[in-house]
């Protein structure tokens, strides 16, 4: 199972990365990663946005904006990707991981309707980046108390 972590930040843009590895051809993406076994969906999800965006990067979970399946590879020809909606609450962001040298950028929903921006949220799917922002309008002043297994 993947997770893909969607921030959304106070004035409503989105956080997107461009790895020189993971997307040779210049595409931006959400933090995404597999998730480990024994995780939950939510532990999974904050764990990759640590380790992708550093370990200062405070973030509040608001909740899951998507789930489909995708073609991964030859050996795994199915996988789920759910996409999960978190708050950015401030910290330095500083690529980490497997993200390690990667661009990282805010882009408002208006930046992102250029056909020229290459996004990989899936191919052709820009519309859950719309869907994150207008949950993030009505999730983000509720006070979700979470019980968090410890990570």
């Amino acid at each position: 199972m993947a997770v893909q972590a969607v921030l959304v930040a106070p004035d409503e843009t989105t956080l997107l990365l461009s790895s020189p590895t993971r997307n040779p051809g210049g595409a931006w993406q959400v933090v995404s990663g597999a998730l480990e076994a024994g995780e939950t969906v939510l532990n999974g999800t904050l764990r990759e946005a640590s380790e992708e965006l550093g370990g200062d990067v405070r973030v509040r979970p608001l909740g899951t904006i998507h789930a489909q399946t995708f073609h991964y590879d030859e050996n795994v020809q199915y996988m789920i990707a759910i996409y999960y909606l978190l708050a950015y609450e401030g910290g330095e962001i500083q690529p980490g991981d497997d993200m390690q040298g990667s661009q990282y950028r805010w882009w408002s929903l208006a930046e992102l309707e250029d056909e020229h921006v290459k996004v990989d949220v899936p191919p052709g799917q820009k519309w859950i980046l719309q869907r994150a922002v207008e949950l993030y309008r009505l999730w983000k002043d509720h006070d979700i108390e979470l019980q968090l297994p410890d990570l």
